[in-house]
């Protein structure tokens, strides 16, 4: 069955992450975007919701995560080259991400990341294909 996933993450200044993503090539669609929230376009069938932190607390009954000091979820998304890793990662530091780690070379895989203005952590990663066994 095919589905679409839609990761939910707190931010505290909408406005401030929009600007951050936008600096890394991500667009938003409008038709889910106001005061509270936006919906970033990962891919074809995977989206980020962006919600302001009050908003998202009405979604759950627990306390929301301060991703500064704590991690809850750990965004990975894949890349088709080691160059292409590289240079989001980059490009994020330059818009004002953390760096939170070195990049770690696995010989099969590549993966390097970094924190977004809230703290959530993104990795991003290049797989060998040759290294992935077949289905």
């Amino acid at each position: 069955m095919a589905t679409k996933m839609f990761v939910n993450l707190p931010v505290k200044d909408l406005e401030r992450s929009v600007t951050f993503f936008r600096k890394l090539g991500y667009e938003f669609d409008q038709r889910f975007t106001d005061e509270n929230a936006t919906c970033m376009i990962i891919g074809p069938d995977n989206y980020v919701m962006l919600l302001v932190e009050k908003y998202f607390q009405t979604f759950t009954p627990k306390k929301v995560s301060d991703a500064t000091g704590s991690t809850e979820v750990l965004v990975a998304l894949s890349h088709e080259s080691r160059e292409s890793v590289d240079e989001i990662v980059q490009t994020a530091i330059a818009a004002g991400g953390r760096k939170y780690a070195e990049p770690k070379d696995l010989g099969f895989m590549y993966q390097w990341g970094f924190e977004d203005p809230d703290g959530h952590i993104w990795e991003h990663f290049w797989m060998d294909p040759n290294a992935v066994p077949p289905q």
